[in-house]
């Protein structure tokens, strides 16, 4: 949800206009705007910024447009064609619009039917193939392959699988470009999915550390009780020490 964004879009134009004026109009967009959602949205009409990263004007027939747009999560490109004919000062709607990409997942990549979906679970269910199924369906990891990693030690997964927080003698190796602020990918030693977060320190902070929470949890994916609950037995014995 919180990946950019890739559209292709058809922009109708109510007046035909030159096209290297349109291109530069286009341009404009490029960067840091102020958008406020269009009437028929599902959110507060309340003026936001988003950022455009590229505009690209594809092709261009009479006054329909065609351009790609790589964009801000929540951008509205109905607004964009609006605010574009605005500027254009002949006024514009768009036509169509098709989603082409969400961070490293491209429509590219092979897509299925819900049919074939369901053939593949019916196969594996029935008869234990599950040869179909993995061809129709992409392990959950990939979801965040174009996340920073954090590789945790086993001790430390059904903790963060009940919530807690990740402290810095939990990680056993970390990409080395993670900054603060940067939303990173928490993994098992064995490569499986743990959750996703935010780091509260750059991968050199966490390096010259020895303790601290080096990552706040967003969301946990693993199920609770799958790796060993360690983190109760050192409760238990800091108690008992006590």
């Amino acid at each position: 949800m919180h990946s950019y964004k890739e559209y292709v879009a058809l922009m109708e134009l109510h007046a035909e206009v030159d096209v290297e004026k349109l291109r530069q109009v286009m341009q404009m967009f490029v960067g840091k705007i102020f958008q406020r959602p269009p009437l028929r949205s599902s959110v507060k009409r309340s003026l936001r910024v988003k950022e455009i990263y590229e505009i690209e004007l594809l092709e261009i027939v009479g006054r329909h447009v065609l351009f790609r747009v790589r964009c801000e999560s929540g951008t509205y490109i109905r607004k964009l064609c609006h605010d574009i004919g605005l500027i254009l000062g002949v006024e514009a709607h768009m036509r169509e619009l098709r989603r082409t990409a969400v961070a490293h997942i491209r429509e590219s990549l092979p897509i299925v039917t819900l049919h074939e979906v369901s053939e593949a679970t019916y196969l594996w269910k029935n008869y234990g193939d599950d040869t179909l199924l993995r061809r129709v369906i992409l392990p959950g990891e990939y979801i965040v392959a174009n996340l920073p990693k954090v590789i945790i030690k086993d001790s430390a997964v059904d903790a963060v699988a009940h919530g807690a927080q990740l402290a810095i003698p939990g990680i056993a190796a970390l990409s080395n470009d993670i900054k603060k602020g940067d939303r990173v990918a928490i993994f098992t030693l064995k490569g499986e999915l743990v959750a996703v977060g935010k780091s509260e320190m750059s991968a050199e902070e966490i390096a010259k550390n020895v303790k601290g929470i080096a990552v706040r949890i967003e969301r946990v994916v693993m199920d609770r009780g799958i790796y060993p609950p360690l983190w109760k037995k050192a409760e238990k014995e800091s108690q008992s020490g006590q």
